[in-house]
């Protein structure tokens, strides 16, 4: 939708909303209810009213990127060519792929896929790009950076006074004014304002000294960063002027004393060896000067030797006088200038220090990126070349999409209608919170310009839960106060619910966060795109329970017919679990030992159906073989993957892919004999009345070693955390129980797919990373219950008291499984072989989830605390009657 269009029409959604919530406040004030003005709830309305406009506004003029799993992109194949030091084997070529996928990443394509193919080619899948040119021409630069000294003028004197006195280009200090602008620019305009770039843009980090390099223009008017960026050919003139092209010249030789090179401009200049390379830099980035709108620059940070080297070389240069051309420094990027600034206001032998700097200039957001991506990838151990490119298909198909998103309609349904029929009315108004929260979370998703991934779906369908989950602990809470009669009113028991649920909805969203934040800072790949979406996903449920949920149950709870009706509300009555465990009141940590006995023998099974089975990873784990063939008549990409389940690869990726006027069907899979290979291949063919074998070689994992232990780092750090946290809010006892659980989980799950011989891929890795968060949210609700319930009897032994609280949480963990496992049993019935084995890992996972929060982590606890008992906890002195502090004075915030 157009955005003025779209603006339009948020606001007057808001207008009518925020005049519809005025008409009912304005009612209730003349009937003498005077907390409808109350701050804080007027506050809570007025950020939902935000919140909700601006992200319906960014749900109609954004979308979110889809990885190559939904909706396919663009396919790169590059082969490593031999070097002067090093060979173009299966060892170096792993190298290129890692910084090959560091570069990636810089440029901002998430989600991407790079494995070795055969001994030296590289297979890049980069979702949703379309033309794969511009970014196949960045992935091909070798990246050899060097940072030079200045000599002198070329073969051309004159041309190089006058860039010398009209480049425009300074290197500065940041803490100096900026008033000795270097001579007459060819393009004034240019150089006046790329005196006052330098400096503004430069001028926050004033204390640090940082650098800044003021790009320079061409007399043309094109911009230099475009030339140097954009085009991923730093600096070249046109290929077919032999004499131009003397920077990009591959006899460039950067330890030689003397070479004569062409500037940013074109006119020679004469450098010296490399005073500096690429690995004396730690990070560049792209940034935006947001202070002064000064546009796109390239923040280069150096190592420690690397800044004293380049306060050393601009203190050298700063020696000679102004106009000299021994004053620039050059940097050199490919044999190919991409600046040579002049230094000004540093101080002879002194230099700039700080040890960072900035390249700026005329930069487009993406020329930006691509530079930085360049410097920051690090140089490629081999040449690589281009060889082949094209555009593939999804590799989900477009049945299993459509499959996922009636699953996700039906599954949604039911839990709506659980939600309902167990909480009446009040759950329509959680179903119609969650609704917000679904398009708070996808606005953000656009907003941020992620990819939206299986992986990031998993993590979608765990903030959903979460998001269910904190709705129903804020209800059950207010249930249990209204019926047992600790409260006596509909109206106080809704904030009461929210005061004794904040605690438990707070630790679990930490726990996640913290989760989240460090998958998203230490990993990579399909691991770093689950943080992002589960980050998103439970910020934005956060906001859906405690702003949305609470102001519409407000609203509902004070209506005159629900409170003359306060079963139809859904918080008059106790629900069946509760009330069965009530009339029983079973002893369950009387078992505590017979409990942790069954999860040894499950965690056993697990064990051995992982050593005797085995288990059986997926082609991004251990890589595989691709075979590729181009029919003679067009083949329908899901007829084609129920051929080659048929012959017996039901799991292998099956996509579409083509370069110019060809149409091709690719297959991956692991462990493919020659005989299975021959049966593929003919079963296309049958299908498209014969066909062309293009491509049969042996790939290797795009999960490589790196990717790999970067999650497994990432993911011990995460539960270290997470162990932490939970020692230091709870007890260290507490933070035990709970990841025994989650490793119960995990191993369970795992062990399960191995007795069944399942695959463990790419979709199984984001059902775990689920399942962990899922059993982590369990147990910290439960472990806060506890405690809860031990400061109001500190006398009490921990056995009793944890019984207590497992019996008072089961209801909750009974309707938040339920309500989270309806659309996971859609998905496995309706998503075909690509998603009913993710589906049914977090079936497996949420059941045991549920089942170890309760019976595992809380008997090994109590086992915890009689071995080393804590001092009970000093009870909280109890709001007298008809204080501000008593539930039923009023209406309580």
């Amino acid at each position: 939708m157009d955005r003025t269009n779209a603006l339009y029409l948020t606001i007057a959604l808001v207008a009518l909303c925020a005049a519809t919530y005025g008409l009912f406040r304005h009612r209730a004030a003349k009937k003498g209810d005077r907390s409808v003005t109350e701050p804080a709830r007027v506050l809570r309305v007025a950020v939902a009213f935000v919140v909700l406009g601006a992200s319906a506004y960014t749900t109609m003029t954004a979308s979110p990127n889809l990885g190559l799993d939904l909706e396919g992109g663009a396919q790169i194949t590059l082969e490593a060519q031999d070097a002067p030091n090093a060979e173009a084997n299966s060892e170096n070529t792993d190298r290129a792929v890692e910084v090959l996928r560091r570069r990636v990443d810089a440029l901002g394509v998430s989600e991407p896929s790079l494995s070795r193919s055969g001994e030296n080619r590289i297979i890049v899948e980069l979702p949703g790009v379309e033309d794969p040119t511009e970014a196949s021409e960045a992935l091909g630069r070798t990246a050899q950076l060097t940072i030079h000294p200045v000599l002198g003028y070329g073969n051309a004197p004159e041309q190089g006074e006058g860039d010398a006195q009209g480049d425009g280009t300074d290197t500065e200090q940041n803490d100096a004014p900026d008033d000795e602008a270097n001579g007459e620019s060819g393009d004034e305009a240019n150089g006046e304002s790329g005196d006052e770039q330098s400096n503004e843009s430069a001028g926050n980090g004033g204390a640090d000294g940082a650098a800044a390099i003021q790009q320079v223009s061409n007399d043309s008017g094109d911009d230099t960063a475009d030339e140097n960026s954009g085009d991923g050919d730093a600096g070249t003139q046109e290929p077919d002027d032999p004499g131009a092209d003397g920077s990009g010249d591959e006899s460039f030789d950067p330890t030689a004393e003397e070479s004569v090179i062409q500037d940013e401009r074109g006119g020679p200049i004469t450098v010296g060896s490399a005073a500096m390379t690429g690995e004396e830099i730690s990070e560049a980035s792209a940034m935006y000067d947001v202070q002064q709108a000064g546009g796109w620059y390239v923040d280069i940070v150096f190592t420690g030797g690397g800044a004293d080297d380049w306060a050393r070389i601009t203190g050298e240069a700063a020696c000679f006088p102004e106009g000299d051309p021994q004053r620039r420094i050059a940097i050199i990027l490919d044999g190919d200038v991409i600046s040579s600034p002049n230094v000004v206001n540093t101080a002879c032998n002194v230099g700039q220090r700080g040890g960072t700097t900035m390249i700026t200039g005329n930069f487009e957001e993406e020329s930006a990126k691509e530079l930085a991506a360049l410097i920051e990838g690090g140089a490629l151990p081999l040449p690589v070349e281009v060889i082949e490119q094209r555009v593939v298909g999804p590799t989900l198909g477009d049945a299993a999409i459509s499959a996922s998103a009636w699953a996700a309609i039906i599954g949604l349904a039911l839990t709506t209608v659980f939600i309902v029929v167990t909480y009446r009315l009040i759950g329509l108004m959680a179903v119609v919170a969650l609704i917000g929260y679904a398009l708070m979370a996808y606005a953000a998703l656009s907003a941020l310009g992620a990819t939206l991934t299986l992986p990031g779906l998993a993590g979608f369908v765990l903030a959903i839960g979460m998001a269910v989950d904190a709705n129903v602990l804020i209800f059950e809470r207010a249930r249990e106060d209204f019926v047992d009669g600790e409260i006596n009113s509909l109206r106080n028991a809704v904030p009461s619910g929210f005061k004794k649920a904040v605690s438990a909805i707070a630790d679990s969203n930490v726990t996640t966060l913290l989760a989240a934040a460090l998958l998203f800072f230490l990993a990579s790949g399909p691991v770093r795109g689950f943080g992002v979406t589960l980050t998103i996903g439970v910020l934005a449920s956060l906001l859906s329970a405690l702003v949305l949920s609470r102001a519409l149950a407000d609203w509902l709870v004070r209506q005159p017919w629900i409170r003359a009706h306060p079963v139809a509300s859904g918080l008059g009555k106790h629900g069946r679990v509760r009330l069965w465990l009530r009339e029983r009141s079973p002893d369950l940590m009387r078992y505590t030992r017979r409990f942790l006995g069954a999860s040894l023998i499950a965690v056993v099974l697990a064990g051995a159906g992982i050593a005797i089975r085995g288990l059986d990873f997926g082609i991004e784990f251990t890589g595989g073989r691709l075979i590729e063939v181009a029919p003679d008549e067009p083949v329908d990409v899901d007829d084609a993957r129920d051929a080659v389940a048929d012959v017996g690869f039901p799991t292998a990726i099956v996509n579409e892919s083509g370069g110019a006027g060809e149409e091709a069907i690719s297959v991956r899979t692991v462990e493919m004999s020659d005989t299975e290979a021959r049966e593929v291949i003919d079963a296309i063919n049958e299908l498209g009345g014969g066909g062309e074998l293009i491509r049969d070689e042996l790939i290797g994992p795009s999960l490589g070693d790196e990717l790999q232990r970067n999650a497994l780092i990432a993911l011990a750090v995460a539960l270290a955390a997470q162990l932490a946290y939970l020692a230091i809010r709870f007890r260290w006892t507490f933070g035990a129980g709970a990841v025994t659980a989650l490793f119960q989980n995990v191993i369970v799950t795992v062990g399960l797919f191995a007795w069944l011989g399942k695959p463990i891929d790419g979709i199984f890795l984001a059902a775990i990373l689920t399942i962990i968060g899922y059993t982590v949210n369990d147990s910290v609700v439960v472990f806060d219950r506890i405690r809860e319930t031990w400061t109001r009897r500190p006398g009490e032994d921990f056995a009793q008291v944890a019984n207590t609280a497992v019996l008072n949480t089961l209801p909750r963990s009974v309707n938040t499984g339920m309500s989270t496992l309806f659309p996971l049993i859609a998905l496995y019935f309706l998503g075909g072989d690509s998603l009913s084995d993710f589906a049914f890992a977090l079936i497996v996972g949420i059941l045991i989830g549920t089942y170890s929060s309760n019976f595992t982590a809380t008997p090994l606890a109590a086992e915890l605390e009689t071995w080393k008992p804590a001092p009970p906890p000093e009870e909280k002195p109890q709001p007298t009657k008809g204080s501000r502090e008593d539930p039923n004075y009023g209406a309580v915030v």
